[in-house]
């Protein structure tokens, strides 16, 4: 069977030359006998495959030796706790709730200490950024908190908050690695593989060393502190290994396609031919501030519930995978990572043309 061109949120699409030298190497790793399924975290051959996938990605992102890169498990959303437990020295932070994912991370830290909202585009379901350049930043907070790229609402920050001086902390799940990015700007920078990286399972933590100590919260289960794991150079248990292994080829296949310079090149390419479309069609709309507008997540509506999900169903049926918005959104959402081709966003292009000229 053909492959389809899957618009999907995450787990998403890979890119297929990564998926075929994993099926090449299913049963034997490079003449170890075993798939790197079946291999011990501590053997020979997965230090290399752990320690390639760490420079590749320091390379890849420019990141200062004063910054810790940990492979994770429990996905962005155990981060929602384990950023305030090891970074609330004060007791107080301060959110930018721009979605589902910052508003989650927000009511989680609640649980922890005082979490304040100091800015939300919650009003206009949040289709847009608010201004940031000027924000009442609380003088004793620990952390400033956004989500980078809105996956479900399709918004991204163009131009970072002015955090005043305080650690910027952002979750870059569904951005990560689609352009270059100054690392030096954050304390904390992480995500979930799931969208642009690799498997579901992993999740990266970028981390300024000087914010990974021994003083967190009380309670603090050992796992969840960063220390333990940066300590242990993400071994002190056994690591999501597959998925940091697909995730080590992801990094080689960036490099080999000249970096995150050229992949925002590309996505900048992908996505005008998706925008432009919309801006000019009768039928469909996008739903983000144009200013504001992400390249990895493009949500758009025809304002009728019905018409929507005969698109939905009759895209299917042409092979284009996954177009359902989110939940809270309706409409259509097309997710077009890194590994989605430029053919794949053309086509589908071609197919909404299609179908307005038909109803």
């Amino acid at each position: 069977m053909a492959r389809v061109y899957n618009f999907s949120a995450g787990p998403a699409v890979l890119p297929e030359e990564v998926l075929k030298e994993a099926a090449d190497e299913m049963l034997d790793y490079r003449g170890t006998g075993m798939s790197v399924m079946e291999m011990s975290h501590r053997s020979k051959a997965y230090d290399t495959i752990i320690k390639e996938a760490e420079a590749d990605l320091r390379e890849l992102m420019n990141i200062p030796d004063n910054y810790k890169v940990l492979f994770l498990q429990g996905g962005a959303s155990q981060q929602f706790a384990m950023i305030p437990m090891n970074l609330m020295k004060n007791g107080v932070a301060d959110y930018i709730v721009t979605g589902q994912w910052a508003k989650k991370a927000y009511q989680e830290a609640c649980i922890y200490g005082k979490a304040n909202k100091i800015a939300s585009s919650e009003d206009k379901t949040f289709s847009y950024i608010p201004d940031c350049s000027d924000l009442p930043i609380s003088e004793d907070a620990d952390y400033v908190y956004i989500c980078e790229n809105n996956t479900i609402y399709g918004t991204k920050f163009k131009t970072l908050p002015n955090t005043k001086g305080k650690t910027l902390v952002a979750d870059v799940s569904s951005c990560f690695l689609s352009e270059p990015v100054d690392v030096t700007k954050y304390g904390v920078i992480y995500g979930g593989v799931q969208k642009n990286i690799g498997p579901a399972g992993v999740v990266i933590v970028i981390i300024r060393e000087d914010l990974i100590t021994d003083d967190v919260l009380p309670g603090t289960p050992t796992m969840l502190k960063y220390k333990t794991h940066a300590d242990n150079d993400s071994l002190y248990n056994t690591p999501p290994a597959y998925g940091i292994y697909i995730c080590g080829k992801v990094f080689k296949w960036l490099k080999k396609r000249g970096g995150l310079e050229k992949m925002k090149e590309y996505n900048e390419k992908k996505a005008k031919i998706l925008y432009d479309f919309l801006d000019e069609s009768k039928l469909f709309k996008g739903t983000v501030r144009k200013e504001d507008r992400s390249l990895m997540n493009v949500p758009f509506v025809t304002g009728n519930e019905e018409l929507d999900a005969k698109f939905v169903k009759e895209s299917k049926e042409a092979g284009f995978e996954n177009l359902k918005g989110h939940r809270t959104v309706g409409g259509m959402r097309a997710s077009i990572y890194n590994a989605m081709p430029i053919e794949g966003v053309e086509k589908l292009v071609e197919f909404m043309k299609k179908f307005e000229e038909s109803v």
